[in-house]
């Protein structure tokens, strides 16, 4: 294998709501006895579901699951409605890790649903968060996938709505979006993209280096919307060879010329750095940055308050201050990459 060079795509890997979720059930491995449960992956990928299964902790299709007074954190994928209230009735602490993304179009739905909207939902059948977000309000959405969804719906009463799976292709979007207005032309739709934010950025960031490149190296899970939207926005801008790959022991030993290289909103960037040294470029990586990320996702409110009581209990304990009260400063400046690494634990 000669690999001239290695294109990185900025922004990569971890997102805002990724970074949230991980941190969060960090810390319910440290407050909590194992096992923890956790409703559904955490997020989708092998690699740091493993990690945290390796801590203890039990992932789960369904909260009936959960032993009576055990603790439980739901996905940042979103829940339904009615899983967050069993998970709630079982008398343990429940933390909901949801990505505020997410909340945003759950709130959407809930409000054009009591206006009275047939809402249409462009995502992907058995998603997690498809399957939350239309529980909401399910007698008044429709999943969308295809143009076709959209003709069968002609014979509904408006008006019609339009939302959408946060983790998207941006052109997959775009289409549905398209023909559903021509279909409906006085469809409501939010002001702004229901479409996140950090997936939008690394399908741009892929599709800059991606036109240059012999091959395309995708890091994330097979499970991961937003890292099989990164495989076919390479495939769309026409790439030559596209591969999505859960780490360096999957990648072939035949590439070569210029590689491009991006990893999904939930691959870790140790992953990444296990791929550039497997590919070895003789001319070195070249990082392409199309825009600079600086979101914050605070910890869910139900874990702020829960490590504060910690800290108060603590304090008045020992009789002092303890330099391990909860701080919101420090929980920004500390990264899910330092929670998956050994020499944190």
């Amino acid at each position: 294998m000669s690999i001239d060079k290695v294109v990185l795509a900025a922004p990569r890997g971890f997102c805002a709501g990724v970074e949230k979720a991980i941190k969060a059930l960090d810390w319910m491995t440290r407050v909590f006895e194992p096992p923890v449960f956790c409703y559904h992956e955490i997020v989708h990928n092998q690699f740091v579901v493993d990690y945290f299964k390796s801590l203890g902790v039990v992932f789960i299709d369904d909260v009936a699951d959960v032993p009576s007074g055990a603790p439980v954190m739901l996905s940042a994928h979103g829940s339904p409605p009615q899983v967050i209230e069993t998970a709630r009735q079982s008398g343990g602490t429940v933390i909901d890790a949801v990505c505020p993304l997410v909340t945003k179009v759950h709130h959407e739905l809930k409000v054009r649903a009591r206006k009275g909207y047939t809402v249409l939902y462009v995502g992907h059948e058995g998603h997690e968060e498809a399957v939350g977000t239309m529980a909401v309000a399910p007698e008044s959405v429709h999943l969308i996938e295809s143009t076709d969804d959209i003709d069968r719906l002609a014979s509904e009463e408006g008006p019609f709505a339009l939302l959408s799976q946060t983790t998207l292709s941006f052109d997959e979007w775009q289409y549905l979006r398209e023909y559903a207005e021509q279909k409906f032309p006085n469809i409501w739709m939010p002001n702004r993209s229901d479409l996140c934010f950090a997936t939008t950025n690394r399908q741009t960031a892929l599709r800059a280096i991606a036109t240059e490149a012999s091959a395309v190296v995708v890091i994330g899970s097979a499970n991961s919307s937003n890292t099989v939207a990164l495989t076919k926005v390479a495939e769309a801008v026409g790439c030559p060879r596209v591969l999505r790959v859960n780490g360096a022991f999957e990648l072939p030993d035949d590439l070569s010329g210029t590689v491009a290289v991006t990893a999904g909103a939930s691959a870790p960037e140790s992953l990444v750095n296990e791929v550039l040294e497997f590919l070895n470029p003789e001319r070195g990586v070249l990082v392409e940055t199309v825009t600079v990320e600086d979101e914050y996702f605070p910890p869910p409110p139900e874990l702020r308050e829960m490590l504060k009581a910690l800290s108060a209990v603590l304090d008045l304990a020992l009789a002092t201050p303890i330099v391990s009260t909860f701080d919101g400063q420090a929980d920004r400046e500390f990264t899910a990459a330092q929670v998956l690494s050994a020499i944190t634990r």
